[in-house]
């Protein structure tokens, strides 16, 4: 057994997150705007099998969710995934991970602006016009900027006041919606192609990311071995159950016209059922979620690049601190400007896909550190969680990665994450290098 040194810096925290508590907060993270959008773009590529992607995602977050829940239960440290790939590889592999969650992060914040605006657009048609689309996002931003700016605690009331709005309409569709369901819009007759599958499904995970966000804070959950593993599995049945039934009644209300309403499906279905009213409801919850998700990336991630410069890996302006709101002004703004500049250059389709790939890949280095972590029987903070044939998950886990890459193989996004791999980490041993006076960085 490999127990492992708790930092000082964690002491000073309060166990206080129990299962209730945990789950809710993997929910919360995990249910966002791309939910608004992704039915329409999975019945694009699977038609009226579109449900069939939800399961097969299901079944693949099974095993991610399993992983997670392994890990969690032996480094109950704050940082989540990041913690474990450092604690399982050291700090080289661990920065990698921090880059891939970047990659992640601002292509997501960068999609989900796109879904923003085009909520906007439904409820103001001239948002529809190009010039107004881009003065528009360059609103949000600015106004997202000048909240944080000003301090985490304007920056969390703002992502507090649209919690739970995101939920209340897509409850109100599932419920008057299920009654309108015409069976013959949810048969389908064939088996679909694996690779149309597998490009449904790779798309669909962006609608499951965010388990591992909601464990960053694993220094503060309460019994990590028991209580990390329960709110995994709820959390990730919940918001299954909750997809499915989303797809289900789009696609049962609108047949095969769903694929022809990529900005709004939701919102279209729910005319049918609910008038205008419904319409109105629906695109309101629909552009409440995507502000939502974009201020509370914009008020967390920048904190990451603020985090990498103290630490010397990236110029040390990054740390600058606002001399009168005490904010990491030149991170948030440096991060907003390069989504705005991603929202502006691409669709969500395209970001989505590019965050999913570096979220996956950002994965294998974890369930890889998942058979490290088991291997050394490392553990922080009591009994982790042991079943029969733990060691077989993580392979499994990254079997059904490399399965689905194989399967959509996108090479594009390859080459551009590997590029920022490389290049990051050229400026990672450069810095390290400087930092210990020439003597060499030991990785």
């Amino acid at each position: 057994m490999s127990a492992l040194p708790v930092p000082k810096e964690e002491t000073g925290l309060i166990r206080a997150l129990g299962i209730p508590a945990l789950t809710a907060n993997i929910v919360n993270s995990t249910i966002g705007a791309g939910i608004f959008v992704l039915p329409a773009l999975v019945a694009k590529g699977l038609g009226a099998a579109a449900p069939l992607a939800f399961v097969a995602c299901a079944l693949a977050m099974i095993l991610f969710v399993t992983c997670f829940a392994i890990a969690g239960s032996r480094v109950s440290l704050t940082g989540g995934l990041y913690a474990y790939v450092e604690v399982a590889f050291g700090r080289y592999v661990g920065f990698l991970a921090g880059v891939l969650y970047g990659i992640t992060a601002i292509s997501a914040v960068a999609g989900v602006g796109n879904v923003l605006v085009n909520s906007i657009a439904g409820l103001v048609p001239l948002v529809g016009n190009p010039i107004i689309r881009v003065v528009v996002m360059l609103l949000v931003y600015g106004l997202l900027v000048l909240i944080n700016v000003r301090g985490v605690r304007a920056g969390a009331g703002a992502v507090s006041a649209v919690t739970l709005a995101k939920l209340l309409p897509l409850l109100l569709f599932i419920c008057a919606g299920i009654f309108f369901i015409r069976p013959d819009n949810i048969g389908w007759p064939s088996w679909p192609g694996s690779k149309a599958l597998g490009d449904s499904v790779l798309l669909l995970i962006f609608a499951f990311v965010g388990i591992e966000v909601a464990l960053i804070p694993s220094g503060e959950v309460k019994n990590p071995a028991r209580t990390v593993p329960r709110a995994v599995y709820l959390a990730l049945a919940v918001t299954t159950v909750l997809y499915i039934m989303i797809q289900l009644v789009a696609e049962g209300t609108l047949g095969s016209q769903l694929a022809s309403y990529p900005d709004a499906p939701l919102a279209e279905a729910a005319a049918k059922f609910l008038g205008n009213i419904g319409r109105a409801i629906l695109i309101a919850g629909a552009t409440i979620s995507a502000f939502g998700f974009v201020a509370s990336d914009i008020l967390s991630s920048p904190r990451m690049l603020f985090a990498v410069g103290r630490d010397g890996v990236l110029p040390q302006w990054f740390t600058h601190v606002h001399p009168r709101y005490h904010s990491p002004d030149v991170a948030i703004i440096t991060y907003a400007v390069i989504a705005f500049a991603l929202s502006v250059s691409s669709s969500f389709e395209a970001l989505a896909v590019l965050s999913n790939v570096a979220v996956l890949l950002m994965y294998l280095l974890c369930f890889a550190g998942v058979w490290v972590l088991i291997r050394r029987d490392a553990r922080t903070d009591g009994s982790p969680f042991i079943f029969p044939g733990a060691k077989i998950v993580p392979a499994l886990a990254i079997v059904a990665i490399l399965w689905l890459f194989w399967l959509t193989q996108p090479w594009d996004k390859f080459a551009k994450i590997g590029a920022i791999l490389v290049g990051a980490s050229g400026l990672y041993l450069v810095r390290m290098k400087l930092r210990r006076g020439g003597q060499g960085v030991n990785i």
